[in-house]
C-alpha cells in the first residue's frame, strides 16, 4: 500500500534546516514552535526514521536527514509551481485600456480591481484621454482595449450601453439660472457641439465661461458654480451633481459606450478583462459596479 507524505511537515523540516533550529523555523513559518516540533515528529514517525540529531545544543542532520533534504526541497518545488500556474500566477505581461476621461469613474477602478485579483502578476496600463485620440491610439495598436464615447460604433466595435447626457453643476448651485447660461467644457469634448446646437434650438442664450485641456479645471469650476457642463449620466464627479431644472434646460442627446479589443487580443488575460468591462457597463446602473 503506498504512503505519502506530507508536504506541510517536509515544509517545517526544510525551514528547521535552513534556519538551524527550531525557533527560527517556527518565526519563518508563522508558527509556534510546539506546532513544528509536532509536526517534525509527526515525519519522523510516518519515515521510521530519526532525521534530526538533538545531541548538541544546536539541531542537526542525521545521514537519513542529508538524504531527505534533496528530495524535500524538489518536492516543494514542484508543488509551488503547480500551484502557481494553476492558480493564474504564471501570466505574466501588460495590458493597454485606454478610457475617455468622463467614463473612467464609477466603473473602471472597480473593473481593475477585480482584475488585479485574477492576474496579480499583469500590469494594466490605463490612458485616459479623448476618444478621437484613444481611437488613434488603437489603430497604431498602442491600446489593447479601448472604451469609446460615440453616435454610432465603427466595425469591429460593441456597443455596451446606451446612456442620456445630463446637465451637471454644483450641489445646490444656481449658475444653471443665469442667462447667458455659463458652460464650462474641455476643447476637444465631443459632446461641446451637440450642448451648444441644443441650446441654440431652445433659443437659450449661452457663452463659454471656463475653457480648458484638462478635466479637472472643468470640474472644479462646476463644483465652484461658476457654470455648468454636461456628462453621460451617472458619471457627476464627487463635488458636482445632476441639475434639476424641470424643463428650463433642453434634453440632450444620448451617447453610446463602445468596446473595442485588439484583433488578435493577447489571449486569456486580454479578454478576461474586456469582459470585466463588458459586465460592467451592461449593468443597468453603472454606478452600482462602484
Amino acid at each position: 500500500m503506498p504512503r505519502n507524505l506530507d508536504l506541510t511537515t517536509l515544509r517545517s523540516f526544510v525551514a528547521v534546516s535552513d534556519a538551524g533550529g527550531v525557533t527560527r523555523a517556527a518565526g519563518l513559518l508563522n508558527l509556534t514552535q510546539s506546532a513544528v516540533s509536532m509536526q517534525l515528529k509527526r515525519l519522523e514517525e510516518s519515515l521510521g526514521l530519526q532525521l534530526l540529531d538533538r545531541s548538541s545544543r544546536s539541531i542537526g542532520l542525521t545521514a537519513s536527514g542529508e538524504q531527505l533534504l534533496g528530495y524535500a526541497r524538489k518536492m516543494l518545488a514542484l508543488n509551488d509551481e503547480v500551484y502557481a500556474r494553476l492558480t493564474h500566477q504564471a501570466f505574466e505581461g501588460e495590458i493597454v485600456l485606454g478610457v475617455p476621461d468622463d467614463i473612467v469613474y464609477p466603473a473602471i477602478p472597480n473593473v481593475l480591481k477585480r482584475f488585479n485579483a485574477e492576474y496579480p502578476r499583469v500590469k494594466v496600463q490605463l490612458v485616459s484621454s479623448y476618444t478621437r485620440d484613444l481611437k488613434k491610439q488603437f489603430s497604431r495598436g498602442e491600446c489593447d482595449i479601448i472604451l469609446a464615447t460615440e453616435d454610432s460604433c465603427d466595425a469591429g466595435g460593441e456597443t455596451l450601453t446606451t446612456l442620456p447626457l445630463v446637465w451637471i453643476g454644483a450641489p445646490d448651485g444656481s449658475a444653471w439660472k443665469q442667462r447667458p447660461l455659463r458652460l464650462a467644457f474641455e476643447r476637444r469634448c465631443i459632446f461641446r457641439q451637440g450642448v451648444q446646437g441644443a441650446l441654440n434650438r431652445a433659443g437659450i442664450p449661452w457663452e463659454m465661461a471656463v475653457e480648458s485641456d484638462q478635466t479637472r479645471t472643468i470640474e472644479a469650476s462646476v463644483s465652484a458654480d461658476l457654470a455648468i457642463h454636461a456628462m453621460i449620466d451617472g458619471t457627476a464627479p464627487p463635488h458636482a451633481e445632476t441639475i434639476q431644472h424641470g424643463g428650463a434646460l433642453p434634453e440632450l442627446s444620448s451617447v453610446n459606450i463602445n468596446l473595442y479589443v485588439a484583433d488578435p487580443s493577447k489571449g486569456a488575460m486580454c479578454d478576461d478583462l474586456a469582459e470585466l468591462v463588458r459586465r460592467a457597463f451592461q449593468a443597468p446602473n453603472i454606478q452600482a459596479v462602484a
